[in-house]
């Protein structure tokens, strides 16, 4: 299965991933985690990326479209993967059908902004290792302690309210029309964000198991 997850910021796109990626053993290709990498070490391409993310605008096609076409040609991307964060504007779809890695499903998670914004505003994350936890729904057995590594949990910069708003006018400008852009392919599958993750994650394999 070759999947793009498509969603506002903060919709559970990553939780759904590794769901997705544990049942059907196919890789999670995170565009906000290879960028991040790159922010924290430093390179070249992260130091490019910084003043957008850190604004929450969109980074430069040229170089979000680089690194994923160098990630889906390795050799675990072989036989399926999961597009977590890209694409996220129409260009950046068309770039990706250019590719020809053959998309099987666009699968979309819908929730209120109102939603993203009480979900977002109590994200925290490990500052040494980047495990993410919840001040409702995912908890440290040590408030403001890593249970993996015991490192300190902070607010990413693009969690804080007024990036989130912006975030959020950013994904309903930019990204949202690539719903229409898919479902005219026929690819388009939507699932409504449930009360809780177990219920949203038994929705998201219904309407995957209909498009197989």
């Amino acid at each position: 299965m070759k999947l793009i997850l498509l969603g506002a910021p903060g919709a559970g796109k990553g939780t759904q991933a590794e769901f997705i990626s544990a049942r059907y053993g196919i890789p999670t290709v995170s565009t906000g985690n290879i960028i991040r990498a790159a922010l924290k070490n430093g390179t070249e391409m992260g130091l490019v990326a910084r003043s957008y993310i850190e604004k929450g605008d969109l980074v430069p096609d040229d170089v979000v479209i680089g690194i994923v076409k160098e990630r889906l040609s390795m050799d675990d991307c072989r036989n399926g993967f999961i597009l977590d964060g890209f694409p996220r504007t129409i260009p950046q779809a068309e770039a990706l059908d250019a590719m020809n890695f053959g998309i099987d499903t666009v699968l979309s998670l819908e929730v209120s902004d109102e939603e993203i914004v009480k979900r977002m505003s109590g994200r925290r994350v490990c500052e040494k290792c980047g495990q993410s936890y919840h001040t409702e729904h995912k908890k440290p057995v040590i408030e403001d302690i890593c249970d993996a590594c015991g490192g300190r949990l902070v607010i990413r910069k693009d969690d804080e309210p007024d990036t989130v708003l912006n975030r959020l006018t950013v994904y309903h400008e930019q990204t949202e029309p690539l719903k229409d852009y898919y479902a005219a392919k026929g690819l388009l599958r939507s699932v409504t964000g449930k009360s809780t993750v177990e219920a949203t994650t038994e929705a998201v394999f219904e309407a995957l198991e209909k498009s197989l």
